[in-house]
């Protein structure tokens, strides 16, 4: 299976949010309740994606031209903001090579340190990529419900 990677564009966002959508529903259920899950897949689009689109902070993965996972990185709170897959091809390295890109794009902008607000299901994930876990937290989503998570952060080597 060959995967490439691509800047995401501003035109994908509807691709990408219905990506998001199916990984929640799926990756998190095992970790926080139906009910809000429900009230988390069902919040629209933040305003903030465009500007990160925008900006080239995001990054999509592509197996015969689907997008198959995204990541995207705040450039100016320098966090990275979002790591999915489609959960049918979950478990082949393309969250890893997302990752990896976004570190690569985070220290072409000159950014030393990343933190992130991680689902209780991607922490392992953050984990093994050499994340380090500061501090459990209860994360105000924009829907209005509060999810348990974890605030996590990586010190930057220069490449």
């Amino acid at each position: 299976m060959t995967i490439s990677l691509r800047p995401a564009l501003v035109s994908d966002i509807d691709t990408l949010w219905a990506l998001r959508t199916e990984a929640v529903r799926f990756g998190c259920a095992t970790h926080y309740a139906p009910e809000q899950i429900t009230v988390w897949t069902a919040s629209p689009v933040p305003a903030a994606y465009e500007t990160m689109l925008a900006e080239g902070g995001g990054i999509v993965a592509m197996r015969d031209e689907v997008i198959v996972g995204y990541a995207m990185l705040d450039l100016h709170k320098h966090e990275v903001d979002a790591v999915f897959v489609d959960p049918a091809r979950a478990g082949l390295g393309i969250g890893k090579r997302l990752l990896a890109a976004l570190e690569a794009l985070a220290r072409e902008r000159g950014i030393t340190r990343l933190h992130l607000s991680a689902s209780l299901n991607a922490v392992p994930f953050y984990r093994a990529a050499g994340f380090i876990a500061l501090r459990d937290e209860a994360y105000a989503h924009p829907s209005g419900i509060s999810l348990a998570s974890v605030v996590m952060e990586k010190m930057l080597v220069p490449s």
